[in-house]
């Protein structure tokens, strides 16, 4: 759509009377007061207390959302936006929105994302009563680092929800989270996508509400984004952990296939099952991050990075059942081993230390090679791009 409006500002609404007058009132009087041509959108998202026709009544213009969610609202109104820059902000009182301009002058500048940052850290200013202890000092600062320092994202507010950004940008993120992760996501892929992030201090009041209590539930929002985070991060849920074990189980391999001995310590063959394990789990993990990573690429979550090129400019179905079929066949060679000796013994009593230096990495290669032949045709399946 095409108009000639600069800016759309646009308020998710869940039953927020209360606030909401006050909110289109200092939008307005911002837009009017520094000359900006724009549009007031209010997302609603089935209010059962009349914010739609206080939003109509005060010349706002009303979109209704029936997918429930922070992100589904927001999605919502941002695609009825009209601007060239959208600004989204809550519609509780929490957030000014006389402070409109200072978002828009930052876009003016070039930046696709201008992000309000609440906390001193980042210069900005928390009323008493505003935001509780545990968020102020626990939940976003710590949130906050975890996107700076595994996404490389510049912030220092990462759950502000005073933003401004570029709608044509913003399209280009392709956002699929409906709930409250929806403010992170589009911070973690305006990273990826390069995009020019920028952070503006805000002051933040305490929330105008009183017919109803916040909507956000620290323990249960604090694990859905520490899930989220982590879930858009397959290396460190996945990769770091596997390669850990895969270390502990071949450094037990390499102690007790000789049967080393350190000081009073000796590996033998109980360590060989140890590190069995460990690798048999490591290697899991690691087959689990291609699979996030494909399945993320491929539907839209996370754009393609180097690292993804260059597994696939290697890997395909064919080197992958290769790889595995030799580990099987290896496998199984160690196991026919053991056999035979069973059957040189006339099928009775073996030594056990020495048919455990066959058994265990015959069955731990036949493991990994039956895992790797499957899970090749998984990755292929995977990686098929769909309508």
């Amino acid at each position: 759509m095409t108009s000639d409006f600069e800016l759309s500002v646009v308020m998710p609404c869940l039953n927020e009377a209360d606030t909401l007058e006050l909110c289109i009132a200092k939008a307005r009087q911002a837009l009017q007061e520094s000359g900006i041509a724009g549009e007031i959108i209010v997302a609603d998202n089935g209010s059962a207390d009349g914010s739609p026709e206080i939003a109509e009544r005060l010349g706002a213009r009303v979109v209704r959302v029936p997918s429930r969610g922070y992100g589904a609202a927001l999605m919502g109104g941002i695609a009825a936006a009209r601007g060239r820059f959208v600004v989204m902000g809550d519609a509780d009182d929490s957030y000014d929105f006389r402070e409109l301009p200072r978002l828009v002058a930052k876009l003016r500048e070039g930046c696709d994302v201008a992000q309000g940052c609440r906390l001193p850290a980042g210069g900005g200013r928390v009323l008493p009563g505003a935001m509780p202890w545990s968020h102020r000092w626990i939940g976003n600062p710590l949130f906050s680092w975890l996107v700076r320092s595994w996404f490389r994202v510049p912030v220092t507010d990462v759950y502000c929800g005073l933003r401004g950004f570029r709608r044509e940008f913003q399209a280009r993120l392709d956002q699929r989270c409906t709930g409250m992760e929806f403010a992170p996501e589009m911070l973690i892929k305006a990273a990826m996508l390069g995009g020019a992030i920028a952070e503006v201090p805000i002051t933040l009041h305490p929330d105008g509400r009183r017919a109803h209590a916040p909507h956000l539930r620290t323990l249960r929002d604090g694990w859905r984004t520490l899930r989220f985070l982590l879930m858009y991060s397959p290396s460190r849920l996945f990769v770091m952990p596997g390669m850990a074990l895969l270390a502990v189980g071949s450094l037990a391999f390499a102690l007790a296939l000789p049967a080393a001995k350190v000081g009073r310590l000796i590996f033998d063959a109980h360590t060989l099952l140890f590190g069995s394990v460990a690798i048999i789990c490591g290697y899991q993990a690691l087959l689990f991050a291609v699979f996030t990573k494909t399945f993320a690429v491929t539907e839209g979550l996370l754009p393609e990075d180097r690292y993804y090129k260059r597994f696939y400019r290697f890997f395909n179905l064919e080197r992958g059942l290769l790889l595995g079929v030799v580990g099987l066949l290896v496998g199984v060679a160690l196991l026919g081993a053991a056999v035979w000796r069973w059957r040189l013994a006339d099928f009775g009593r073996l030594d056990y230390v020495s048919t455990m230096r066959l058994v265990v990495p015959g069955a731990t290669l036949t493991a990994l090679g039956f895992q790797t032949v499957l899970s090749s045709f998984f990755t292929s399946i995977l990686g098929l791009r769909r309508r």
